[in-house]
């Protein structure tokens, strides 16, 4: 298990990447390839995957260091995928600088919500740029279970200002915030979006250590009991972070 998060992020990726494709199966005929927006596209992943897929995808990115990095990365793709891979710097509450309204048949925004003060308006600007029928992907952090980490570590002080605030300190000492599912499915539903589908994602390994890893047994029952925890409730109520799949109307 490799990069950031280590096991953490390696399920994070896995699980979202089978619901999206999962989504994208529901919703598109097979085999069309499709414009994608992916908004603070991080390390790439999802993005590298789904231009391997045949897909044309826009990397959005505020953060240069990072950019430069999936640069780096896409350099040592086939010329085709890089072909079929843009990058460009920017805020995702800017999107009307850089694309046409209904630009996208997909936008993804996975892990950026939470370093927004006020997701309304970015949420409005993504939504913005999908086609009728597009879908939008939001990865967030649950505030339903904010309290859950600090309080399974016994760091009670934490666990207890969870329950009256969305603020919190992540594992990198960066200032974040969490969103509930009942205001963002209002939100959505506000911007012309509504909620079609929400997955749990890291119901029993949001505790593991960062350089925590598997064997590749393990691996596949582990992401198997995952999986399943984020389609069913109450399980996928408490995941440290919710998968939020809209559909542009």
């Amino acid at each position: 298990m490799s990069g950031l998060g280590g096991l953490r992020n390696t399920v994070r990726q896995a699980l979202v990447a089978r619901q999206l494709d999962e989504q994208i199966a529901a919703h598109f005929p097979v085999g069309r390839r499709l414009r994608i927006l992916d908004v603070g596209l991080g390390q790439g992943t999802q993005a590298l995957r789904l231009a391997r897929a045949g897909h044309e995808v826009t990397g959005l990115e505020s953060d240069p260091a990072m950019l430069d990095a999936v640069r780096e990365a896409l350099a040592r793709e086939p010329a085709g995928i890089r072909e079929r891979m843009r990058l460009i710097e920017g805020d995702g509450r800017d999107t009307g600088a850089h694309f046409l309204p209904g630009a996208f048949d997909i936008v993804l925004c996975h892990g950026v919500l939470m370093y927004v003060p006020e997701p309304d308006p970015m949420l409005a600007a993504l939504a913005r740029v999908l086609a009728p029928g597009g879908l939008l992907s939001l990865l967030v952090r649950n505030a339903d279970a904010l309290a859950l980490r600090p309080g399974l570590s016994g760091d009670w002080h934490t666990a207890l200002a969870a329950f009256d605030s969305p603020t919190y300190t992540n594992r990198i000492g960066l200032a974040a915030r969490a969103d509930r599912r009942e205001t963002l499915t209002t939100t959505l539903t506000a911007i012309g979006t509504p909620l079609h589908t929400w997955y749990g994602v890291r119901v029993f390994t949001d505790l593991a250590a960062d350089d925590a890893s598997v064997v590749p047994d393990d691996w596949d029952r582990l992401l198997t009991a995952e999986d399943r925890a984020g389609r069913t409730d109450p399980y996928r109520a408490v995941a440290a972070l919710l998968h939020l799949c809209g559909v542009r109307g």
